[in-house]
């Protein structure tokens, strides 16, 4: 059964029961909607309860073939002007108005589960490089967002959709840090800029299915990523100061094992003790925590060398087997780390500190120069 018919089967009982998985959010905001903030978006339009029973609507679908606007993850044989209810994915539109919108062009939770199911099946695609997988992902996840919005869905299913759409850009935060072309570094700000944008709405979410002394199951993990992504107070990572949100976790959060840990790391952090920061990564940290963590890593490591360099006595070698136990790293990647860092150094102090030196030179005989072509002129 191909994913099409799943999605109709699934829509059914969805649109016509008001059971749990499909629960409205009337007590959250609207203007908490994250995926559109520019002018008329969704805001605008009334909660509405989706019937499109396939990933992408098909007057979509038929329009964007005619268009040749399709992804190559949708093109059926690599025809760039032909796709199907199987490739296609409703893609995200920035301005949305009541009148735009359809219940037949709005896809019910069971189908929005399915298609988030498929887009993360193509993570680990060695078809293309990551910055294309990742381009596609990114924009139809914000369209699944754009959906669950626009229903006004906050149900313990919402809740599953969204933190897997946190561990799709937490992942591609890591992933682009390999990648190497001119628009990776607009593409890295955009995903950290959206993933902001998933973790604040699920952390409403969180809220609004709140129970009492009730934490769920993986809550306290995607609450530390927001530690995560402050440890440096001039990260420019959207939200609010630390001492703020912290107030407003529960007891329970509080004490949890995830938050104490990000308590620790940030008290490491900040203190610049760099062992105890590299320690408790290393034998406490969930994968999700060490994506985050990890350009935190490398700059805790450069400190930590810069520290044994500065107080160690120079004239007795230090161990470097030493110093890799104590950067908690291998060895083998030890050597070729240390090879890297030592390359970096030779370049900056023979080639761009003269080359910079020279160019000052150059500009001032230029300045000179001028000078007395005016005063002659004069």
């Amino acid at each position: 059964m191909n994913r099409r018919s799943r999605g109709s089967s699934s829509s059914s009982g969805s649109v016509g029961g008001a059971s749990d998985s499909c629960r409205r959010r009337s007590d959250v905001p609207r203007n908490r909607n994250n995926d559109n903030n520019k002018g008329g978006d969704s805001a605008d339009v009334s909660f509405i309860v989706g019937t499109c029973s396939s990933m992408c609507p098909e007057r979509e679908r038929v329009t964007r073939e005619r268009l040749r606007d399709l992804s190559v993850f949708e093109r059926l044989h690599g025809n760039p002007t032909k796709s199907s209810s199987d490739l296609a994915v409703k893609k995200f539109c920035r301005t949305l108005s009541a009148a735009d919108v359809q219940a037949s062009d709005v896809r019910p939770l069971p189908v929005l589960e399915e298609t988030l199911r498929y887009l993360l099946s193509l993570m680990d695609s060695r078809e293309h490089p990551f910055e294309v997988v990742h381009d596609f992902i990114f924009d139809r996840t914000r369209s699944v967002r754009q959906d669950l919005s626009i229903q006004n869905l906050a149900s313990e299913r919402v809740i599953h959709l969204y933190e897997e759409i946190v561990k799709f850009h937490v992942i591609s935060r890591q992933r682009l840090q390999s990648c190497s072309g001119a628009s990776i570094s607009s593409m890295h700000h955009l995903n950290m800029e959206q993933l902001a944008k998933t973790l604040t709405t699920l952390y409403n979410i969180y809220d609004v299915n709140r129970k009492p002394d009730y934490i769920y199951e993986n809550e306290a993990e995607f609450r530390s990523l927001y530690v995560l992504l402050h440890l440096n107070t001039s990260s420019g990572v959207m939200g609010e100061p630390l001492s703020l949100w912290f107030r407003k976790l529960t007891s329970n959060l509080i004490k949890s094992k995830e938050m104490c840990f990000v308590r620790k790391l940030l008290r490491s952090y900040r203190n610049g003790n760099y062992r105890s920061f590299l320690r408790t990564t290393a034998s406490e940290a969930t994968y999700l925590q060490y994506c985050i963590s990890e350009p935190h890593i490398r700059e805790m490591r450069s400190f930590a060398v810069e520290c044994i360099n500065n107080v160690c006595y120079k004239l007795q070698p230090y161990p470097l087997l030493r110093l890799s136990q104590n950067l908690m790293m291998k060895y083998i990647i030890f050597r070729s780390w240390m090879l890297n860092l030592y390359a970096m150094s030779v370049v900056l102090r023979y080639v761009l500190i003269p080359m910079a030196a020279l160019c000052c030179q150059r500009s001032r005989q230029a300045s000179a120069v001028q000078r007395k072509v005016l005063k002659t002129m004069i």
